[in-house]
């Protein structure tokens, strides 16, 4: 059920919180279930309820070890425009992305994902060439009514590809070098430019795995680095 407080959402977001079924699992990621996407992002459902759904975010690094990072859209529900890593989403309650072998229903669905955010063609990035690193849980409001309870796989992928952001989900696109990202998280520190702001799951991945996971995508040795038995609670 909508209320009031829904008659703004953009078009493109409200058809994406009724069609979309996102994956319900319980801490341990075994899957329980399945609700709409808008259920999911309520911050009333996620404390009545405990909801928790899967998620993935992935980091795409082009040849030169550049990360790509998004503005979210302005007219994203959660956490509009702010800066986050390379695409963040969910896998579906479908088929092709409930696999769990080798963790290929989260690579179908960043697959998917980077086609319908930022245009990449299926054939620039192959789903056998994400590397799965870890996973953490985390919970974050957006505001008084939207937030974040999700349990997400990170994914990363070296890869250079052709870009064609969608402007309902993509309001910037940039690639950043290490000390870029330094910068950039540092002025979202200081809270001076209002443009700078970080998605909370991107801050968590910075703070706590991106730069020793850096030295990896560098060294060519991302398997070294990974560890899909460890549920990181941040």
């Amino acid at each position: 059920m909508t209320d009031s407080n829904d008659v703004g959402m953009d078009a493109v977001q409200r058809r994406l919180m009724f069609e979309d079924e996102c994956i319900l699992v319980d801490e341990n990621d075994r899957v329980v279930g399945h609700d709409t996407k808008y259920n999911c992002h309520l911050m009333e459902k996620i404390e009545a309820e405990n909801l928790l759904h899967r998620a993935f975010s992935v980091f795409l690094f082009n040849s030169k070890f550049e990360l790509l990072l998004q503005q979210r859209s302005k007219t994203k529900v959660t956490f509009p425009f702010v800066w986050t890593n390379t695409c963040c989403s969910h896998p579906l309650y479908r088929e092709s992305e409930l696999i769990d072998e080798n963790v290929l229903g989260v690579r179908n669905a960043a697959q998917r994902k980077l086609l319908d955010e930022l245009g990449i063609v299926a054939k620039d990035v192959p789903v056998d060439e994400f590397t799965a690193l870890g996973r953490m849980l985390y919970k974050a409001p957006s505001d008084g009514k939207w937030g974040e309870h999700e349990l997400d796989y990170l994914l990363f992928i070296v890869r250079d590809v052709k870009l064609e952001p969608n402007p309902d989900e993509v309001a910037d696109i940039k690639y950043v070098s290490r000390e870029e990202l330094k910068e950039l998280v540092k002025k979202a520190d200081e809270g001076d430019d209002e443009a700078v702001k970080l998605s909370p799951w991107f801050r968590l991945v910075v703070d706590n795995f991106l730069m020793k996971w850096w030295d990896h995508v560098e060294k060519g040795t991302l398997i070294e680095a990974a560890d899909m038995i460890t549920i990181h609670k941040l």
